[in-house]
């Protein structure tokens, strides 16, 4: 005779002692063997019991808390968010709240028959169903003839249904009315990844609560607490590579770390973790901006070769990299880093020393190119060869100059002072790192700057605003003498006519300006009322030009005069016509039809700055 065995995993909610003598053996009758697991893995050995120990959701945790308290718990509420983020433990924990004996409670008490049945998954009335699995109508159907029988023995039946956007349309149009009006001892929860694949009619007859990524710092904070207990060893930096890798998802990091910690002793090696998990050094990251930052071609390929040697993902490694330069580029414009980017005090300090010299302008020329070429990488089937290719093309690049400087050469052109030589723009690596007030703008069409200089710009202002030649008013450098500037002038008329000095010795300048006027004046301080965005008001404001103005004023009054530069607000009744009218003025500008004729060009947009 054959005796039958049947194997049972299960855990057990005895006393300690108990449970420590059960947990390494076997037991076997005459047919039956129970074998108790000796190993539970840490995302479910420490899975949070109550709303206090789950991790970065407080926002939901705090809410259910307060709807328990109130006694104003919904019928069907909708858990979204992404995986490994709490949603299934906490419709446990809600679900033990509710039914605990000592409930419905913000705090289950985890001991009386109700919470130990939840938390063991073995409750009679609370049903977890895989909607993946459990998706046809007939499922869904029987689903509705059992709501209608009252619970075994708690307050509430709940029914928990996990990745319920995997129920098929006929289910959840099944499941529509007694969703809407369940029996007043039914609750549902449902969990899942992808709310947007819900029916609408669904999720308006659910309270629903939108669960975050968990926030880097406390995956660490978490795991180090974790290792502590379990008395393992292991650094900062691995911690902090495990969490980067789970994406904001909880059990993923304990995932990662359950199997670090399995496959090693007490002290963990950093580079063991790199190895055991297949990941790239961080160094190697700044090595490679680094050598692209110095245009240094061979050193960047000996890198690349050596990530490719030993086994790395490329397309891997590809992401990795635009993601490190999206860090550079927003730690160089220095707003919100600490914010922004995800990464230690350290690195963070590494990389900023990296960027010090390099502008703004070219890391996002960089980042821009990584960036757009990130599909073909993907979907290259030689990605090392596609990799050299693109950061050859790279170097080719030229740094981009900031429109204010750009304002500040086609100025010096039109004067006649600018350094148009071939050789302006120098080939080494300085160029791509200097800081941009340091950059020439220089053209390699000798045409260009012959005739540009060629042209009669000074047409580009009103005839009213350019002094005669013969104007004895006005001297040979067309400048207004100050013998004119008396005491009693009126403010209009001494704004026309320093405004006729600036259109001729600052254009570009006079341009900012526009439509502006002086609106108050005394002994010592002139108060300019400035017309534009706050693009035009910067302009004005710049120490350059503040110098140039405070140098027109003091010729003018034949004293030192203090400039206050405000805002004009504009009416809103003429602000379109006023735009309409500078896009006009913009296209029939010389120097536009110039550039297009020189360049063979077409105008695409015409923006207001």
């Amino acid at each position: 005779m054959i005796t039958k065995f049947a194997r049972l995993e299960f855990e057990l909610f005895t006393k300690p002692s108990h449970s420590d003598f059960l947990r390494n053996h076997h037991f076997r009758t005459k047919n039956l063997q129970v074998t108790v697991m000796s190993y539970l893995v840490l995302a479910r050995k420490y899975r949070p019991q109550t709303f206090e120990q789950v991790i970065g959701q407080d926002h939901v945790s705090q809410t259910l808390i307060n709807a328990i308290a109130s006694d104003r718990v919904a019928h069907a509420i909708l858990f979204s968010g992404p995986r490994g983020t709490g949603k299934t433990t906490v419709a446990r924990i809600l679900s033990k709240a509710i039914n605990c004996i000592n409930g419905p409670s913000p705090v289950p008490c985890n001991t009386c028959r109700s919470c130990r049945e939840i938390t063991a998954g073995s409750a009679v009335d609370v049903f977890e169903i895989d909607g993946a699995s459990n998706n046809s109508v007939e499922q869904v159907r029987d689903l509705r003839e059992n709501v209608k029988y009252m619970p075994a023995h708690s307050s509430y039946k709940i029914y928990i249904i996990d990745e319920v956007h995997m129920l098929s349309t006929a289910a959840f149009n099944a499941l529509l009315k007694t969703l809407e009006e369940p029996p007043p001892h039914v609750i549902f929860l449902f969990a899942t990844t992808e709310p947007q694949k819900i029916p609408i009619t669904i999720l308006s007859r659910c309270q629903r609560h939108d669960f975050r990524r968990i926030h880097l710092d406390l995956i660490i904070d978490h795991m180090e607490y974790l290792c502590n207990q379990e008395g393992i060893e292991i650094s900062s930096n691995s911690l902090w590579i495990i969490a980067r890798e789970a994406d904001g998802s909880m059990r993923d990091a304990l995932s990662l770390l359950d199997q670090v910690m399995t496959c090693s002793e007490k002290a963990i090696d950093h580079e063991y973790v790199l190895g055991i998990l297949g990941l790239i050094d961080r160094k190697l990251l700044f090595d490679f901006s680094e050598t692209i930052l110095k245009k240094d071609i061979p050193g960047l390929l000996d890198l690349l070769d050596h990530i490719y040697d030993h086994g790395h993902d490329m397309k891997k490694f590809y992401g990795n990299l635009i993601e490190h330069f999206r860090n550079l580029l927003i730690i160089r414009i220095g707003k919100n880093s600490n914010k922004l980017v995800n990464l230690p005090v350290h690195e963070i300090e590494l990389m900023s020393r990296q960027i010090n010299d390099v502008s703004a302008a070219y890391l996002s020329q960089v980042f821009d190119i990584l960036f757009k070429e990130e599909a073909v990488i993907r979907y290259s089937t030689q990605p090392k060869i596609a990799l050299e290719i693109l950061f050859i093309r790279m170097f080719e690049i030229k740094p981009a100059l900031p429109i204010d400087v750009l304002i500040d050469k086609l100025n010096d052109i039109q004067q006649g002072t600018g350094n148009f030589s071939n050789n302006s723009i120098s080939e080494t690596p300085a160029d791509y790192t200097s800081a941009p007030e340091k950059k020439t703008i220089s053209s390699n069409d000798s045409e260009f700057s012959t005739k540009l200089s060629s042209n009669e710009l000074e047409k580009n202002e009103p005839e009213k605003n350019e002094p005669e030649k013969n104007d004895p008013e006005h001297n040979n450098s067309g400048r207004i003498s100050p013998a004119n500037a008396s005491a009693g002038e009126d403010l209009v008329d001494t704004w026309k006519k320093v405004y006729a000095i600036i259109s001729k010795t600052q254009p570009a300048l006079a341009a900012s300006m526009n439509h502006s006027g002086i609106i108050n004046r005394t002994d010592k301080t002139i108060e300019i009322e400035v017309n534009g965005n706050d693009f035009k008001i910067n302009m004005v404001k710049r120490d350059k030009n503040m110098v140039i103005l405070k140098d027109i004023f003091r010729d003018y009054f034949n004293r030192d005069m203090e400039i206050i530069i405000c805002p004009k607000m504009i009416e809103s009744g003429t602000k379109k016509k006023n735009e309409t009218n500078l896009k006009n003025k913009a296209l029939s500008h010389p120097m536009v039809s110039d550039a297009l004729e020189i360049f063979n060009g077409k105008i695409i947009e015409v923006k207001l700055i």
